[in-house]
Order: structure tokens, then C-alpha cells, then sequence
């Protein structure tokens, strides 16, 4: 008895099209009913093809434009499902933060190594900038502070898809109100572990770098609990 395997082809007509359509933002894709004829299918199967399209961040739709290929992004796919599942269920959260916890450890050592001094100047000044918002008054929450500092230290991976979830995870967390206020004294002891992570990858020493960033992390289930989550 064979299986009869079905190969892995969940593409439309227009997404294949569109994957080997070369022109990225540059240049207008020929209009629906040119595409239509194109592809033999009928108008209005290709509009639900592209906003399928649209909603996976793969083309933009602009007035006198028409349609455009964008250079392709992990990240829209991941989001929209992302966004989903915590409609449907606010505790799969806890099941994605686990995941980015997994990816952050498991390239740290590939990442780190990648950065430049642009990149550890930037690092720093993310870092005094928060403090200046944590010491400020009123205080203020270095919440975009923080997304940086965790993206850029993954940012020469050059990994679509590895940069896509962990930039997903911080839409994630705002979404679910973990960037609110959690009191003074929690979020200093979260930047002074920023401030040594940071410290230690500038002085090369990424095995200490690495074991600040397991204990930074394990502070996210020991935070203080709020109304939001």
C-alpha cells in the first residue's frame, strides 16, 4: 500500500505569482483584471487572494499605485496568528514568551558575536536613556527602550524568521499589558540587568552575558501581577 503525499503547495494562484513576480516597490503589478486574465481566475477570486496578500504583509495597495510587492517579512504572518490565539485564549501568551525565551538563549552566543561598535553604542544609549526616564519625574516607562535593546542584540542574524517572532513577542507583550507601570524598584532591577548584559558584551565576555540573560528573563514570571494580566 503507497501513501498517497500531497506536496506542501498552500499558495493561491496570485501568491505564487506574486513569489516569482521580480519587481519589489519599485513598480506597479499589472491591474486586477489584467491579472485575472493572467491567471484564469475570476476578479473576484483575486481580490480574496490579495487581501489574503495584504494581510500577510506580502503587497500594499496605494491610490495611483496600484498593487506593489513588498520585500517579505516574516513577522505580518506570525502577528496576525499571534493575535488570534490570544483573542481566543490570553494564556497562550505564556506558551510564546517560553518560545522567545528558547530562540534568545539558543542564538545569543551566534548574535552577540555579530555586533558592531555602532551596535554596542547604540546598546549604551539605550540604557542611559531609560535611566533617565526611571529617574525622571514624573517617571516614565522605558518600554520602547527595552524592545530595542532585546531586537538590536539579535539584529545581524540575518534570520527573517528567527527576527520575526521576537519582534512579534514585543507587540505581543504591549498587547497584553505587560509594558504598564509594575512598580519603581522591579523595573530598576530589570535595567540593571540590561546595564550588565550589555557591559558584558561590550567587554566580550558572552558566557557571563549569557548567564545574566537567563536570570533577566526568569524576572518576566516574577513579576509584580497587575489587573492586566
Amino acid at each position: 500500500m503507497t501513501l498517497d503525499i500531497k506536496p506542501f503547495d498552500p499558495l493561491s494562484k496570485f501568491a505564487k505569482f506574486l513569489a516569482t513576480h521580480n519587481q519589489e516597490g519599485s513598480q506597479s503589478m499589472p491591474p486586477l483584471a489584467q491579472l485575472s486574465k493572467t491567471l484564469n481566475i475570476s476578479v473576484a477570486s483575486l481580490r480574496e487572494q490579495l487581501e489574503v496578500a495584504r494581510a500577510l504583509g506580502l503587497v500594499e495597495v496605494r491610490p495611483r499605485k496600484g498593487i506593489q510587492k513588498l520585500a517579505y517579512k516574516f513577522s505580518p504572518a506570525v502577528r496576525l496568528s499571534l493575535a488570534y490565539a490570544l483573542a481566543n485564549d490570553i494564556s497562550h501568551f505564556e506558551e510564546f514568551a517560553d518560545l522567545r525565551k528558547h530562540l534568545e538563549e539558543a542564538y545569543w552566543y551566534e548574535s552577540v558575536a555579530k555586533l558592531t561598535d555602532v551596535d554596542l553604542l547604540y546598546l549604551n544609549s539605550l540604557i542611559e536613556n531609560a535611566t533617565k526616564k526611571l529617574n525622571g519625574d514624573p517617571i516614565q516607562i522605558p518600554h520602547a527602550e527595552h524592545r530595542e535593546l532585546h531586537l538590536t542584540i539579535y539584529k545581524r542574524l540575518n534570520n527573517e524568521f528567527v527576527y520575526g517572532l521576537l519582534d512579534v513577542y514585543w507587540d505581543a507583550y504591549e498587547a497584553i499589558g505587560l509594558n504598564v507601570y509594575t512598580g519603581l524598584t522591579y523595573l530598576q532591577e530589570v535595567w540593571q540587568y540590561h546595564r550588565l548584559i550589555v557591559d558584558a558584551i561590550c567587554s566580550k565576555d558572552f558566557d557571563l552575558g549569557y548567564r545574566l540573560l537567563l536570570d533577566h528573563t526568569d524576572l518576566l514570571y516574577h513579576r509584580p501581577k497587575n489587573s492586566n494580566y
